[in-house]
């Protein structure tokens, strides 16, 4: 069992990195095609209404509620029941993308002044027109989900960690065959070929060997479905923090003018590098384990490794917080391009650096948000997620009047800030009497990130210019790194010595099998 998770956890962990790596060449690519302006603008808000349509149908909880049904009947051996399960749940999301689906189609161009209210009658004619090629996709990523989920039941994960960088690659692909002259449209035909050809073909495939048995079967009073729509009933209703950030962003930055959406969006993509490769990878590596502690009754162990695992995870989440802060016009230059004009790049790295406050928020919540998960508790975030966007709302509206993009940017910061923060004590109460360390975790991170920041924005002010964005982010970068991590080393950060003795000890397994004569 350990050797299938320990495969399963390196299959995964190479996806997410390598799909965050092939992300940054495809927002380089968006960058160098689309510049910073409209046509930009117009493709980041075209995602909007299909991303609605996902989260409506739990695009996001399919697999974390499915794979328990399916492996369930695997475990007794029961595979006709495991392939009807299946085809109820997909045959009844699938009727969800017929009627939702065909309705929000008919619906784009009433509600694209609602998702870009500040565009002119043109600019909404393209938005509806994006909007409409990116909608099918969605069809094809929920679909997709259900047929993934049933590989990974059997621990079949190759086919399911490749989807998401074929659909990347098709993007880029889409934008390059594009060109300027088809602008968004060439990147909007990617994203609808991509989602076919990756998340939906290659897991359909995947199961067709492995002797798929998808029948045209629906029962609303099979218990299955049931189960489905009840435990995915909090995504489906919910207005969570977490996955409407980005709608209100955009909707917040089409009133400011060209140029804003594309601002907060390729700001808030860089952040979401290392939140997905630490926050995402710990979250996916660390739930089996807390799974299995409470399925033994081992509550209080369960809430030691996840505390654990937030901390460790939290040491890698400020170190990058840190290097974006430090680094942010200069890496906006590097990834971007010229197209986009320096006073942009400044107002990318600003709005950076202030999101990038929250990025410990957004990687812990991918933990928090399990804590709860394995109890079986799936309303709780929901209903806070909830909570706060409706009572932050107001604030993001004036703060964008008032302060623009940064105002935007400060206003997302604080909302995802305070949801994690609260999430984190609720949790807390369902682990009453552990310790969790986050105390003493705190007292001794905030001073190492404050001289992080301090060291490069001071050799800035003292006139350090190399010139070009690659040697100046390179150098940046490693000042406020090498401090953050020596003042942590200094005020005996436990975890940063841990997360160091991890890293060095892979390394130097690494070379002794790349050293001839060192096995002997």
């Amino acid at each position: 069992m350990s050797r299938r998770i320990g495969i399963a956890a390196a299959i995964w962990g190479a996806s997410i990195l390598l799909t965050k790596v092939i992300g940054l060449v495809r927002e380089a690519v968006i960058g160098r095609v689309l510049g910073g302006g409209s046509d930009a603008d117009l493709y980041f808000l075209a995602f909007t209404l299909p991303d609605a349509l996902g989260y409506l149908l739990a695009g996001g909880a399919l697999s974390i509620v499915f794979i328990p049904l399916f492996a369930g009947y695997i475990a007794r051996d029961d595979e006709e029941g495991a392939w009807t399960s299946f085809s109820l749940i997909a045959n009844a999301v699938g009727l969800g993308l017929l009627v939702f689906g065909g309705l929000l189609w008919a619906l784009v161009p009433t509600l694209a002044p609602l998702v870009g209210p500040g565009l002119d009658p043109v600019a909404l004619a393209e938005l509806v027109l994006l909007t409409r090629i990116m909608l099918p996709a969605q069809a094809f990523h929920l679909l997709g989900g259900l047929l993934s989920a049933a590989l990974q039941a059997r621990d079949r994960h190759a086919l399911p960690a490749l989807a998401p960088l074929l659909y990347t690659v098709c993007i880029i692909g889409g934008g390059l065959l594009g060109g300027a002259e088809a602008g968004a449209r060439g990147f909007a035909w990617g994203v609808l070929v991509g989602s076919a050809l990756g998340p939906f073909l290659l897991p359909l495939v995947g199961c067709i060997r492995m002797g798929m048995r998808w029948r045209p079967v629906l029962s609303p009073r099979h218990p299955d479905l049931r189960t489905w729509l009840w435990r995915s009933l909090p995504v489906m209703v919910a207005f969570s923090i977490i996955v409407y950030d980005d709608m209100i962003l955009r909707r917040e930055a089409s009133l400011l003018g060209d140029g804003a959406v594309a601002t907060l969006e390729y700001a808030k993509k860089l952040m979401k590098v290392p939140m997905g490769v630490f926050g995402l990878a710990a979250g996916v590596a660390a739930y089996p384990t807390l799974s299995r502690l409470v399925g033994e009754g081992d509550k209080a162990g369960a809430y030691r490794s996840l505390s654990e695992a937030v901390r460790r995870m939290l040491v890698l989440a400020f170190g990058a917080q840190v290097v974006l802060t430090a680094a942010g016009p200069q890496l906006s230059r590097l990834v971007y391009g010229a197209r986009i004009d320096a006073e942009q790049h400044a107002a990318i790295g600003a709005a950076l650096s202030v999101f990038g406050l929250a990025l410990w928020a957004w990687a812990a919540q991918t933990l928090l948000s399990r804590g709860f998960y394995v109890l079986g508790k799936t309303w709780l975030p929901s209903l806070l997620g909830t909570l706060v966007v409706f009572l932050a709302y107001p604030i993001y509206h004036l703060a964008g009047q008032g302060l623009g993009t940064l105002g935007l940017a400060a206003a997302s910061t604080f909302a995802v800030t305070v949801y994690v923060l609260i999430l984190g004590l609720l949790l807390r109460r369902e682990y009453p009497g552990v310790p969790d360390g986050f105390g003493a975790f705190a007292l001794r991170v905030i001073p190492s990130v404050a001289l992080g920041v301090a060291v490069p924005t001071a050799a800035q002010a003292l006139g350090l210019d190399l010139g070009a964005a690659l040697p100046q982010a390179a150098v940046l970068g490693a000042l406020g790194g090498a401090s953050y991590l020596l003042a942590a080393l200094a005020l005996r950060l436990t975890e940063a010595r841990e997360v160091l003795a991890l890293v060095g000890g892979r390394l130097r397994r690494r070379l002794r099998r790349g050293t001839p004569g060192r096995e002997a």
